[in-house]
């Protein structure tokens, strides 16, 4: 197992412009990360694609692998036109992580106010088709490309099974964020327990999860039953942590693991204390 962080982790200092993701690499190697996974948002690598020598220079530079770029895409509700210009889009994120030098990639892959089992379902074969070529454009790349547990459409582990399932590709894979199935109101415990087996990247996140309808002000967002998260430092939330990353480790799950913050704390603190956190409690199982 490789730990490392997610530049998602620290935005907040990406957005104000307090770093650069040249002090964002070097902050996470650090702090003891092993690998930093790249993800595009305070930056943008289709806009400044002299960033990505940057990335890999500053990566060497500080002794940490790059593990994982991961970008947004939605094949939901295309017209046959849209359906190709977003392959085509997508294939271009591909040669990014190429050039980065990465070997896995995550990509969003459907979005839908409309929730239901039912609409998603009559929309899983095209959604399967496409994640299927952009594997296939992967795949000579050496990149497994894989569908992250978000977004509320294909976050239930069930949902993700499913997908992965259809596409029936070796280099396609899920991205598993331990904390997020609680955006659909799902053991996150029971639902690792589930899908680590077809896993290709291991997020750690940790929430407060509140039951009940009443607005709970800033900071806090909406389960999709109708319940209350707030990000939280990894270890300090209220998944149970130590059982969760029991369940990895013990699956025989070797790979990256990348913490993600995003909580209300100082992005810098918050994601230190989290990486903290995991890396103890991993070795204390």
């Amino acid at each position: 197992m490789k730990l490392g962080v997610s530049t998602y982790s620290l935005y907040q200092a990406l957005q104000s412009g307090e770093m650069s993701v040249r002090d964002v690499i070097s902050y996470i190697a650090s702090i003891g990360g092993e690998h930093a996974e790249i993800v595009p948002l305070g930056f943008n690598l289709t806009e400044q694609p002299e960033l990505i020598g940057v990335i890999r220079q500053q990566a060497e530079e500080s002794g940490i692998e790059l593990s994982n770029y991961a970008v947004g895409a939605n094949f939901s509700g295309l017209a046959d036109e849209e359906f190709a210009a977003e392959i085509e889009r997508l294939k271009r994120e591909v040669d990014i992580a190429a050039a980065l030098g990465v070997k896995k990639m995550r990509h969003d892959v459907a979005s839908s106010p409309d929730l239901t089992i039912a609409r998603f379902l009559s929309e899983l074969p095209r959604l399967a088709e496409a994640c299927r070529i952009i594997a296939d454009y992967a795949a000579p790349l050496g990149i497994t490309t894989s569908v992250e547990n978000h977004g509320y459409y294909i976050q239930h582990s069930d949902r993700v099974q499913a997908l992965v399932g259809l596409v029936d590709r070796p280099n396609f894979r899920t991205t598993l964020d331990v904390g997020n199935f609680l955006c659909v109101d799902e053991d996150p415990a029971v639902a690792v327990q589930a899908n680590i087996g077809i896993a290709s990247m291991v997020h750690v996140k940790d929430f407060y999860y509140r039951k009940g309808t009443a607005t709970l002000g800033e900071g806090w967002f909406g389960t999709s039953g109708g319940n209350w998260l707030r990000g939280a430092i990894a270890g300090h939330g209220d998944i149970d942590m130590p059982r969760v990353l029991r369940i990895v480790k013990e699956s025989g799950y070797d790979g990256y693991i990348s913490i993600e913050f995003e909580g209300m704390e100082n992005c810098k603190t918050g994601t230190r204390l989290g990486f903290e956190n995991v890396k103890r409690l991993w070795n204390e199982i």
